[in-house]
């Protein structure tokens, strides 16, 4: 759930980077109040806090642990030894 609503913010973050650069014709108040610099920054932290929201679900590289380690079960001594099984331990 958290790496569709990380995938929502920097969708949003987008947006506001386009409004800041004019690429859509809004003639909104709020837009004309607030510096270009400011409405930028704010898209840009938008786009960083999503793709921050959407890769904390994953953690970050973190490895993933094995249910249980599995032993090999050998047969035979030296360099006859083989293997003929697996334990879990």
């Amino acid at each position: 759930m958290k790496k569709e609503i990380g995938y929502i913010v920097s969708i949003a973050g987008l947006v506001v980077m386009a409004l800041s650069f004019g690429l859509f014709q809004l003639d909104w108040a709020i837009f004309k109040t607030i510096p270009q610099g400011t409405i930028t920054a704010v898209g840009v932290i938008g786009i960083i806090v999503g793709v921050v929201i959407s890769l904390s679900e994953t953690g970050f590289g973190k490895k993933k642990k094995q249910a249980q380690e599995e032993v090999p079960i050998y047969e035979g001594t030296g360099k006859n030894r083989k293997i003929v099984g697996y334990q879990r331990g």
